[in-house]
This record gives structure tokens, sequence and C-alpha cells, in this order.
């Protein structure tokens, strides 16, 4: 491949970041409108009780979840020879017709069965562009090209979702997935036009690349994302009632705490990206620290506007902190198997997700108040902290190697 000028880098590098903030908006808008959801899908039920009903909208966003843990490691093992840029593409398409789906369906039911296909695409579309960008960047930079792709879904987080939630708010939620469709033609646009051709891994084989989970390192890093991750989607599924429910603000208040939590993400993304080229397992560490400060902190004062805003803030920095580094982990600890590792943390990630959306509206549903999923992701932070130290005590026992030369599982 040509070397490519600066511009045609940056253009590149935008174009796949789009991705990114179509993809924040597509899996982050539901929170925002859960209620909005719950009222028109099932109507009988939030007739009954309003928290039963937002509990169960809750399993749209593990649906979707669920859709990036069965998607990321099956697309990238199958697709890993394919060329990349015509993979995104494949994966932009398909993205957008899950959405439109999720748009138009009649029933809770089916559109529960759309928000599942439209997660299909999410961890296989992340791992390629992260590798992608990766290319780009050069030597030494993994952290920083990944905490760029993840940059646009962070930034969804501060325009998409706010702006599409509000959109939402005023005309239909299935208003607001038509346009975040929309988003993800203009990705396909700009993808096709500003990303160079790339080869995939000509080398790459299904058993190659799922040779990754003989490795002992990389189960612990996916524990690490899957467990300690949790927290976040427990919080920030149930973010509109808390609003509501327990700081007693408006409707309209929801898209302003949305935009806090985007920037505490973007800017936890681009400084956990820094900080994982430098020192990964010890950026991992700290970020569990911030999470867990910001996790108590919220439980304890989200019935307040000052609260609820700062501590909704360090919720989103912790999260995204750690994302780049958990990636960069386990793109370390993964061999010749790069196309999985990149793409199979957001599976790890997103069965987090699930799993804390899903203990969030139990707790809820048992009656239990919306500031109990603040809790439950305290609780997960604690096994996840737990596999970090086991799998820094397990590298330095082989005496820290090469990292990409884990140990494997008996």
């Amino acid at each position: 491949m040509p070397a490519l000028s600066p511009a045609r880098v940056r253009l590149a590098l935008l174009a796949l970041a789009l991705g990114g903030f179509a993809i924040g908006s597509t899996e982050f808008v539901a929170m925002g409108l859960l209620p909005n959801l719950a009222h028109d899908l099932l109507p009988g039920l939030y007739a009954h009780s309003r928290e039963a009903a937002n509990a169960q909208a809750g399993w749209l966003v593990s649906a979707y979840a669920l859709g990036v843990v069965v998607g990321a490691p099956t697309i990238a093992a199958m697709a890993a020879r394919f060329p990349r840029k015509k993979l995104l593409l494949v994966l932009v398409a398909a993205f957008t017709v899950g959405t439109i789906a999720s748009a138009v369906l009649p029933s809770f039911g089916l559109v529960l069965a759309a928000r599942f296909l439209a997660g299909l695409p999410h961890g296989a579309y992340f791992g390629v562009a992260a590798l992608v960008a990766a290319s780009l960047m050069g030597p030494g930079k993994r952290g920083k090209g990944v905490a760029i792709v993840l940059s646009g879904l962070t930034i969804a987080n501060i325009v998409g979702v706010p702006s599409i939630t509000y959109l939402g708010q005023v005309t239909s939620w299935r208003i607001a997935y038509l346009a975040v469709a929309l988003i993800f033609a203009l990705t396909f646009v700009a993808i096709a036009f500003l990303v160079p051709f790339q080869p995939g891994d000509a080398g790459a084989t299904m058993r190659r690349e799922l040779k990754a989970f003989a490795r002992l390192q990389v189960w612990l890093a996916l524990l690490i994302g899957a467990v300690g991750f949790g927290g976040f989607f427990a919080v920030y599924t149930y973010i509109s009632p808390m609003v509501t429910e327990v700081a007693r603000l408006g409707a309209i208040f929801v898209p302003l705490v949305l935009v806090v939590v985007g920037v505490g993400m973007t800017i936890g993304n681009l400084i956990g990206g820094w900080s994982a080229d430098r020192n990964v397992m010890g950026s991992i560490f700290a970020y569990f620290g911030v999470f867990v400060v910001a996790l108590t902190g919220l439980a304890l004062t989200a019935n307040t506007v000052a609260g609820l805003l700062a501590f909704t803030f360090l919720v989103g920095f912790g999260a995204a902190a750690l994302s780049p580094a958990i990636q960069t982990r386990l793109m370390d600890v993964a061999g010749d198997s790069q196309t999985l590792a990149a793409a199979v943390n957001h599976a790890a990630l997103n069965l987090g997700n699930s799993l804390g959306a899903f203990l969030g509206g139990v707790a809820i549903g048992a009656g239990l108040g919306y500031l109990s999923p603040s809790w439950f992701g305290l609780l997960l932070c604690v096994p996840g902290l737990g596999l970090a130290i086991a799998s820094l005590l397990l590298q330095r026992r082989r005496g820290g190697g090469q990292l990409g030369e884990a140990p494997a599982l008996a």
C-alpha cells in the first residue's frame, strides 16, 4: 500500500470514527428513550407498573449486547482473511438494515429480535476498524489508534445520543432509530471513499484465530471486561428513570445528563488510550479504582443534582478509560489471532453490558429502586479487579516474557 499523506490518514480515521459514532448512537439511544419504548411496546404492563415496564424494556439493551457477544467472535474468526475495507462496508450495511428493522417492526418481541441482529456486527466492526487505525497510525500507537476509533462512540454520547433522544421525545422513538440508520448510511459512503484498501490476513484461518482461546491470559482479559464492565450498563441502562424518579428532574434533563456521561466517556477514552500505550495493566487498575469511586458516589448522592452530574461523569470516564486498556491487553496476549482479539473484546464488554442491564432490571423489578443498579455494578467490580490481579501475578510468575506467548490452558 503506498504511503498516505497525513491529511488522507486523518480523513480515513475520521470515517472509521464516524462508524463508532453511529454504533454509539444505535447502542445507547435506548437508554434515554427507555420509558418511551416501554410505553409504546408494553402498554398494558406500563399502565400497571412503570417500574416493571421499564425493567422489561431494558431487555432491548441486553438483546443488543448479546448480539455483540455472538457476532464478534463468529464474524471475526470467519472473516479474518477478507480485505478489511470490504468487510467494514458489509458490516456497516448490516448495521443499517438492523437499525431500520428496529425502527419499523411493530411488537416488543420483534423489536427485541431486531436489536439482537443489529448487535451482531458491532464487535467485528470495532475490531477490524481498530486494526486498520493501528496500521494507519504506525508502530507503538495501537492504544491511540483504538482510542481514535472508539472516540466516535464516546462523542456520540455527547452529541448523537442526547440529540437523538430529544428527537425521539418530541416525535417518537421510531423516528430516532431511523435517524441513526441515516448516520450508518453516511458512514458507508465515508468508508467507501476515504478508507484505503487494506488486505486481510492471508494466513488467517478460523482454526488459527480460535487458538487464542487456548491462552489463559486471553480468558483472564476477557473476563476482566465481561465482569468488571457490567457496572457501567447497570447504571446507564436506567439513567432516564434515575434522573426523573430519583433526582426528581423533568424528562428534559435526561439529554443533559447523557451529555455529561458522554463528556466523561470522551475524556476517559482519550486518556485511557494514551496511558494504555505506556502501562496497560497499570491503566486497568487505576481506572477500576475510578469506577469504584464513581459507582459508590452515584449510589449515595444521585438524589442531588450535583451528585448526579459529578458521578455520572465519573462513571462514563472510568468505563471509557478501561476499554482501550483492555483491548490493548487482549491484542498483547492473543499472539497471531489479532483480528479475533480486537473484536472479541467488544463481545466481552457487551457480555458485561448485558449482565449489568439484566441485573439492574431484576433489582428494579424486585422493588429495590433505581439506585440499586449502582450497588450491583459495584459488586461486579470486585471480581473484575480480582481477575486483573490474577492476570498480573500469572505474568510475573512466568517471568514477564512476551505477553503474546501467554501459557496455553492445560
